[in-house]
């Protein structure tokens, strides 16, 4: 791990950042495993079903991108308790404190990830 990552700073930016996931996630009416928890209620401004239908898959849509979200920052939790954080999952050297700075998340340093 590089040493200049300041693993509390870290944690604290992926809570907060979970936190507003988490509270998206249920302002579209899932839970933390993207499952909806109940129908969804479009209003009347949707008098037909096809109007309907594609607002849903809008809607499932977001949830997918926010649980994958999700997803990447339990990731980076884990790895903080591991004590792998900071290290690219392709070639195992250091991400670098300034990306993880700007994305916590980062699974790849930028050599790796351009390769993508």
């Amino acid at each position: 791990m590089d040493p200049t990552i300041d693993l509390a700073s870290a944690k604290a930016a992926l809570d907060d950042e979970r936190a507003k996931l988490v509270h998206q996630l249920h302002e579209l009416g899932a839970d933390e495993s993207g499952e909806l928890t109940g129908d969804v209620d479009y209003g009347d401004a949707f008098a037909d079903a096809g109007a309907a239908t594609a607002e849903r898959t809008e809607v499932l849509g977001l949830v997918e991108r926010l649980k994958r979200s999700l997803d990447e920052i339990d990731v980076a939790l884990g790895k903080i308790e591991e004590g792998t954080y900071g290290l690219c999952e392709e070639c195992g050297k250091p991400i670098g404190a300034a990306r993880l700075e700007i994305r916590p998340q980062a699974r790849f340093c930028m050599e790796c990830k351009s390769k993508r």
